[in-house]
């Protein structure tokens, strides 16, 4: 890893107000770097911001508005490293019962506004920064009803690879975490949510589900480590070995 760590790092997270991107840019700020949280809900943002505390800024963005996401890195500046973790609430159902409009809006959010800011966002990349992206553990082992995000992560993964070689020298990776206890899952019921947490979290090696700390210190690495690019790191609690 780079010897001085994140200080005097500038770190722009796309997604960056709750879960694991508020979870990344606390971490990020912590190793003295000067984050900046974009999101599309203001009062998120501005909650964010005051949680992570130091010089962290932030600004309300629709990621998924291509106008939007182009005037924010416009007027920017320049910045270290880039993590995109933007994405609404799963929607697990059984293909035939998939609204298909809906499925594209997972797409229109998690893949088409990443690779916006990859577009947007790269030329104003320092020397030796990163791009970040995140996937999910469904693009490796999908479950059943899980074939509209299995879809998305496989993107992500491919668009990860792509990103590597045309940005190079930027680097450019992704973290696919596995089940994890963050507001992804909101849209399920407080008893069901628990359930299905307390259940893959006792079928897991690791015996729970993930926490966002843990995975956010998977893009720190990614961010720090210097030499990896094109790469998918893995944190699932060993999903892919049961």
């Amino acid at each position: 890893m780079q010897g001085n760590g994140l200080q005097d790092k500038r770190v722009v997270v796309l997604g960056g107000s709750s879960g694991i991107g508020l979870e990344v840019a606390k971490q990020a700020a912590s190793q003295g770097a000067s984050v900046v949280i974009a999101s599309s809900n203001a009062e998120r943002v501005r909650k964010a911001v005051e949680s992570v505390g130091g010089e962290a800024q932030g600004q309300p963005v629709d990621v998924s508005d291509e106008r939007a996401v182009a005037t924010f890195f416009s007027k920017l500046g320049t910045f270290d490293h880039l993590v995109f973790t933007a994405g609404d609430s799963l929607h697990l159902q059984d293909l035939a019962a998939t609204d298909l409009q809906q499925a594209r809006h997972a797409f229109e959010l998690r893949y088409w506004a990443a690779l916006a800011a990859a577009k947007y966002g790269s030329p104003h990349i320092r020397k030796e920064g990163s791009i970040v992206l995140t996937t999910g553990i469904a693009g490796q082992r999908p479950r059943k009803g899980w074939v509209i995000a299995a879809s998305v992560c496989g993107s992500i993964e491919a668009l990860t690879r792509a990103l590597a070689v045309e940005l190079a020298p930027t680097r450019v990776n992704a973290v696919s975490p596995g089940v994890v206890r963050t507001n992804l899952w909101q849209n399920m019921g407080a008893a069901e949510r628990e359930q299905l947490f307390e259940s893959v979290g006792n079928s897991l090696p690791v015996g729970r589900v993930g926490e966002a700390d843990d995975i956010a210190r998977a893009y720190l690495f990614l961010m720090l480590e210097g030499f990896g690019t094109g790469q998918t790191v893995v944190v699932d609690g060993g999903t892919v070995l049961v």
